[in-house]
């Protein structure tokens, strides 16, 4: 627990976890109020438009796009963190005192785990009160809100969108542990989850049971459109059903928590 209190405090003053809700929050703004001046002045696609910012279909919007976009900047906060780990010294410092390894990166992914609840949570609140003021804008009701049906799936599609965002951050937490450098760590991250995309389009059998491609099953909002960002992927993933997809999500990242774990152990830390 001492070890988790203090990752916690570490994170929540850093510039990544910021960094990462405001690049979350300002992109799904920037979408919403779009599509409240695509309907305010009756441009071509107005009925997509308001498709977006009508209740309760925009809690499908919001939460598909925290939970596509939100996976990508999850790999590079999980990456952020462990990278810096060793980069600034602070593992070596740990161990020095007598801390353990496993405990101590353990310890670290807990914190991570809370920060990225906190983060989603944040987002999805001021998703809602922006998908708000855009329906007002463009002069749409807000009824649907308090739709019964949405609110009653949501803490189950919330729950599980953060544990698939979990694993994103763990992959990365995961690569970046290898790299044993924050840059590299968030680079690999990258390409790996644009790679993945690009190979559904080849291998879309096996892709389908790779880390990103499980994590976006594991989830149906029925939101369509921000998935993820790569439809191949996405259209492999379809074949599995989101309680399968889901048990992948925990082999994935209990395997990227036990590759850390075992890296860490046997590495030497220098610097």
């Amino acid at each position: 627990m001492r070890i988790f209190r203090a990752g916690l405090r570490k994170m929540i003053g850093r510039p990544a976890s910021f960094v990462s809700v405001g690049l979350l929050v300002g992109l799904l703004g920037l979408i919403l109020l779009a599509a409240a001046t695509v309907q305010e002045n009756g441009a071509r696609g107005s009925a997509n438009a308001r498709a977006l910012i009508t209740f309760p279909g925009a809690y499908d919007l919001i939460l598909s796009f925290m939970f596509g976009l939100g996976g990508l900047v999850a790999v590079i906060y999980g990456a952020a963190i462990a990278g810096s780990e060793w980069g600034w010294g602070t593992l070596k410092n740990a161990v020095a005192r007598g801390e353990s390894r496993t405990r101590y990166m353990l310890g670290t992914f807990a914190a991570i785990v809370v920060m990225v609840g906190l983060g989603l949570a944040i987002t999805f609140v001021l998703g809602v009160l922006l998908a708000v003021v855009a329906a007002s804008i463009a002069g749409i009701s807000t009824a649907g809100l308090t739709d019964a049906d949405a609110l009653n799936r949501l803490p189950a599609m919330v729950a599980r969108g953060w544990f698939a965002v979990v694993e994103e951050a763990g992959l990365g937490f995961a690569i970046a542990t290898l790299a044993r450098s924050q840059l590299a760590g968030i680079g690999a991250g990258i390409a790996f989850y644009f790679g993945e995309g690009f190979a559904s389009i080849f291998f879309p059998d096996v892709i389908k049971y790779m880390p990103f491609a499980v994590a976006r099953a594991s989830i149906d909002t029925g939101g369509g459109g921000f998935g993820g960002g790569d439809g191949g992927a996405a259209a492999a993933a379809q074949a599995l059903t989101p309680d399968t997809a889901l048990v992948l999500v925990g082999v994935w990242l209990v395997g990227a928590l036990l590759v850390t774990v075992l890296f860490t152990e046997r590495a030497e830390i220098t610097g």
